[in-house]
């Protein structure tokens, strides 16, 4: 007869993930919306859509994305806390670019050895991340694949669906010459570029060494800084939409590919986008990288965001009332260039004087 082998001895611990489903429920509801129905642990989530019964047109726009190669640093650190919180900004800023409201969220976590602590770290960060999004994280996944990762490695994808009126929705063909370019400052290196980061800044070192503070990163040590979350636009972006109807043409979310290859995706190909190199600092943590790597200026602009993190294409004529709004609310802005004739690319104004 063959000898009984157990899934757990194949390497699946479902007993763990009981422990692991128990451990991050009440970081789920803490993120629910009045429109959630029902609760975690259904075939499927479910959440009312009743609210667009008032809009004339309404649309669901739809965004997917995860925290690449920064998970190695917040493993190398064991600190698992924020992550979550990336990978919530990375779809949520996305599908903001259209004007939409996330409205609920769902997360894929592939894990080498399940840990019911060390998920409900995980989990915690991107419940923070909805509740920062304003969306409901009404499902999800905890995949444990021995044999196939390592077991202290993990992975995370995230599902984001929000909600636009069409005839409200943020549109790059609405962009015209003489528009205005406001931004919104990042908090470092977001999710991106981290690749080139971790080969610059972390290979070859200890998690020792990683942790001494930095005097070129205002006193951090370079894990504290690559593990600062990327910022989340949505709640002050939407607020500014609603306090100036109209003010805001488009929008980009300055992720991988930079602001070269990001901001060109808000334009129309009848105008560029003129930036001015000198309208705005770069953050310490992102000069540090773009040093060690020995980046010229040109490559630096289409690989990090460069202390931008949002871009707002403004009309002109509410330019005033976008910048008052946004100082009323607290949030820091740059007016960072302008919208000529063009073909749909991103010019630079100012060269050489960024780094």
């Amino acid at each position: 007869m063959t000898e009984q082998v157990t899934y757990a001895q194949a390497g699946v611990d479902i007993e763990e993930g009981a422990r692991a489903v128990d451990a991050i429920k009440g970081a789920v509801h803490s993120t629910y919306r009045p429109e959630v129905v029902g609760d975690i642990g259904g075939f499927g989530g479910l959440f009312s859509l009743a609210a667009a019964k008032q809009m004339a047109d309404p649309l669901l726009v739809s965004g997917t994305d995860g925290v690449g190669t920064k998970l190695k640093v917040a493993q190398m650190l064991g600190k698992h806390d924020t992550v979550g919180i990336d990978l919530v900004a990375m779809c949520a800023n996305d599908i903001l670019a259209t004007g939409a409201e996330p409205l609920f969220f769902l997360d894929y976590v592939a894990v080498g050895k399940l840990d019911s602590g060390a998920m409900a770290e995980i989990v915690g960060g991107i419940a923070e991340g909805c509740r920062q999004a304003g969306c409901a994280l009404i499902g999800g996944e905890m995949a444990e694949h021995p044999g196939v990762m390592d077991p202290d490695d993990y992975d995370l994808s995230g599902f984001c669906v929000g909600l636009v009126d069409r005839p409200a929705m943020l549109d790059p063909e609405a962009v015209r010459e003489g528009d205005v370019l406001i931004a919104l400052p990042s908090t470092g290196l977001h999710s991106n570029g981290y690749s080139l980061a971790r080969k610059v800044c972390v290979e070859g070192k200890t998690a020792e060494e990683l942790r001494v503070p930095v005097e070129a990163l205002e006193g951090a040590s370079v894990l504290e800084a690559l593990l600062t979350p990327t910022r989340i636009y949505v709640k002050p972006v939407l607020s500014l939409l609603k306090e100036v109807p109209g003010a805001v043409r488009a929008l980009a979310h300055i992720t991988g590919g930079g602001i070269t290859e990001n901001l060109n995706r808000a334009l129309n190909p009848a105008v560029d986008a003129v930036v001015d190199l000198v309208a705005w600092p770069v953050p310490p943590v992102v000069r540090y990288v773009c040093d060690k790597a020995g980046l010229s200026e040109a490559e630096a602009l289409k690989t990090f965001n460069m202390g931008i993190g949002c871009v707002l294409i403004v009309a002109p004529e509410k330019a005033g009332a976008v910048k008052a709004a946004l100082q009323q609310a607290g949030e820091a802005f740059y007016e960072v260039g302008r919208v000529a004739a063009g073909e749909g690319t991103v010019r630079y104004e100012n060269e050489g004087a960024l780094l």
